[in-house]
């Protein structure tokens, strides 16, 4: 079920002026301690946020987006940061507007940019701006009418390539929210995303897939005349587990090349992501594996001829996670990847046969993306330069940039590590701890983790702890400002640990896939021995211990206290109290059968085992329950049923459901609710630091 990251998925943007007293109060919060929340959400309100980031063919240059109070800006940039000029973008007559999704042209002269300022409802198009200019203008491309993302240059310059979803302008993935559910179901409403093209000079559009698959993503090929793309019938939101490869010349009709559910071998029955043509366009290399959903990719990486046959796996056996790929020559590729906690950055050399070869570059204890994909990089054509998003729980995001000496290739003199190329957050300062890396094993499995210190910490005190559970289950916490949750718990003296057990990205495919059929066992076990380990070492109050998650984090917030009295509270955002009814309510059960193994009708036994409501009556956990109205992903009839029973026991609980979101939230007001709520929650049932 999956995935958005712990609680860092909803308590995203919170740059506006904040009023908690009204929702402070409601949480059962008043006084000093709604005073600390208001400053909290103030301190983080004030970051400035990276979009994208891209790097010129040349390496010379780079260009990012930056949203503030005023706005999203454009900027471009020497590499080394130096000489920022501000593109202009269309006016917009003050109302919101976004912008992201930047590409130089292969000429570097142009820069492509998604936007919708200067557009009606929302409405985004293609813009260029020529960068040569001393004060660039962003001028429009496209007309388009519909939602519209994944915009990349074609290796020829002439056009460019998006996914189209014509005449719906609302994004189509599991995490947005569902149309309500009226008519006939199943038929009506179903939106067909297809990739198109866009001339880099008239602006004219050409529809190139066929409305009978649903295109998630995509590759251009080196002639620009095909293109290899991950896609499967209608409906988008359900089908991406079960999507398979596709290549297609722009003049004709699309071919599977790999289909994960006929492949023999690793891959079998598994998800893939992120296909990429070698440079020679005979080989297409991308990820495969036991993946919670699109977006939050890691796995195996799989090389196969790009006129088909069978895909090899190059890292069988490996105890990292690769997340991103980009080639660097025919036989070499540039790997991003989960490793522990961190990111490690390598080169891997293909052989003719058996695995490749491997060269650790760098590893950087953070969290790295270029804004397309996690932990993806912007890359110059040289493949000497790249480019990134960083942030740590303590440094708050910049673009940092970094020199590499590839083993393959013709390495500078010098190889310079990863620094910063902008100081847009320099004047903030963390109001919370900082976190340490952990492991701790457990059944024979070494676990890692973070611990998030409270604030102004104390030896000699005792504090309360919180367990966050990321969702996924296929995902890892790694260092990052953004997790505000975890961020606002520090600063209001609890201890955090953010667990990576087992099922999650960072120690390979095996450890990734020990949770399957076992949710809420395994994991839970690996989290609970976090917790002894924890508190022989830190001074923790084992009686003031709480648990909190979203979507799978937001099940094991459900499940854990009816398996253990451990926790005397817990927060279940967007969760799964009973997987027997979740399989028909909700509107993506493709994701279950990689999971559980087959579908709830043909084993219903493996789907009870992990049902919290199955056990309900030894909860006596105080749970705060939190859903959005239209959560296609986690249906809030889970919730309804889950605080029914805690209700119908006796069990102090909660539920708010949250009008018009869906399984991420949009509405920056019920963002800032949550954490208030979140924050009232604990500081009802566990309180703050204390004497000893």
């Amino acid at each position: 079920m999956k995935r958005f990251a712990p609680l860092v998925l909803l308590v995203l943007a919170l740059g506006f002026a904040p009023r908690p007293s009204v929702a402070a109060a409601d949480a059962g919060v008043s006084g000093a301690t709604a005073q600390r929340i208001d400053t909290i959400l103030k301190t983080l309100g004030q970051t400035r946020r990276f979009g994208s980031v891209a790097l010129s063919p040349d390496g010379k240059l780079l260009a990012w987006t930056v949203r503030g109070k005023d706005g999203t800006k454009v900027q471009v940039a020497h590499v080394d940061g130096s000489d920022v000029r501000t593109v202009r973008l269309p006016a917009n007559d003050g109302h919101p507007c976004s912008t992201g999704e930047l590409g130089f042209s292969p000429d570097g002269a142009r820069l492509a940019m998604l936007t919708s300022c200067g557009g009606k409802d929302g409405q985004r198009n293609i813009y260029i701006a020529d960068i040569r200019a001393r004060k660039p203008v962003a001028r429009q491309l496209s007309r388009l009418e519909g939602y519209v993302h994944a915009v990349h240059w074609a290796p020829d310059g002439r056009s460019l390539g998006i996914l189209y979803v014509v005449g719906d302008n609302h994004a189509v993935g599991a995490t947005s929210a569902v149309k309500p559910r009226v008519g006939v179901i199943g038929e009506n409403g179903v939106e067909h995303q297809r990739f198109a093209t866009v001339n880099a000079y008239s602006g004219e559009l050409r529809l190139v897939s066929p409305g009978s698959v649903f295109v998630y993503e995509y590759a251009w090929a080196p002639d620009s005349q095909q293109v290899a793309f991950v896609g499967a019938p209608p409906p988008g939101r359900n089908n991406w587990w079960v999507a398979r490869l596709y290549v297609q010349q722009l003049d004709g009709a699309p071919r599977v090349l790999l289909d994960p559910a006929k492949a023999k071998g690793s891959l079998h029955g598994l998800q893939i992501a992120l296909p990429r043509f070698s440079p020679d366009g005979k080989r297409i290399a991308l990820i495969g594996g036991l993946m919670s959903d699109q977006g939050v990719t890691g796995g195996d990486i799989y090389v196969l001829p790009a006129t088909g046959g069978p895909a090899r796996d190059v890292t069988p056996g490996i105890d990292f996670t690769p997340g991103w790929l980009h080639w660097t020559g025919n036989h070499h590729l540039l790997v991003s990847a989960f490793a522990g906690g961190d990111t490690r950055i390598l080169e891997m050399q293909l052989k003719s046969a058996g695995p490749a070869s491997m060269h650790t570059l760098l590893t950087v204890p953070a969290s790295v993306s270029n804004g397309s994909a996690m932990s993806s990089l912007a890359v110059n054509r040289g493949h000497d330069r790249i480019a990134f998003i960083h942030s740590t729980f303590t440094e708050p995001p910049e673009i940092y940039a970094a020199r590499l000496a590839l083993r393959h290739g013709q390495p500078d003199a010098v190889k310079q590590a990863p620094h910063a190329v902008t100081d847009v957050n320099a004047g903030l300062q963390p109001i919370w701890g900082p976190a340490r890396s952990l492991t701790w094993h457990n059944e024979g499995l070494r676990i890692q983790g973070w611990l998030q210190l409270p604030a102004h910490y104390n030896p000699a005190r005792s504090y309360p702890l919180v367990v966050l559970v990321h969702g996924g289950p296929a995902y890892a916490i790694r260092p990052s400002w953004g997790n505000r949750f975890a961020n606002a718990l520090s600063a209001m003296g609890y201890f955090v640990l953010q667990p990576n057990p087992r099922g999650s990205f960072g120690q390979g495919e095996k450890f990734t896939r020990a949770n399957r059929r076992d949710f809420g066992y395994g994991d839970l076990r690996d989290i609970l021995a976090g917790v002894t380990a924890v508190e022989k070492h830190y001074p923790v109050n084992d009686k003031r211990v709480g648990i909190a998650g979203w979507s799978y984090g937001g099940f094991m917030s459900m499940f854990a206290p009816t398996q253990t009295h451990r926790f005397a509270a817990a927060v279940a955002g967007a969760g799964v109290s009973n997987w027997q009814s979740y399989y028909g309510e909700n509107s993506i059960d493709q994701w279950m059968i990689p999971f559980f193994g087959a579908s709830v009708y043909d084993d219903p036994a493996v789907y009870a085992k992990s049902s919290a409501i199955n056990f309900i009556k030894n909860n006596k956990t105080p749970t705060l329950v939190l859903v959005g109205q239209y959560d296609g992903e986690t249906p809030a009839p889970q919730s309804f049923e889950f605080w029914h029973a805690l209700r119908t026991l006796g069990v102090p609980t909660r539920l708010v459901v949250y009008p018009g979101e869906g399984h991420g939230f949009r509405n920056p007001k019920h963002r800032r609710d949550v954490l208030v709520r979140m924050l009232g929650w604990f500081h009802r049932y566990l309180g703050g630091a204390t004497q000893p």
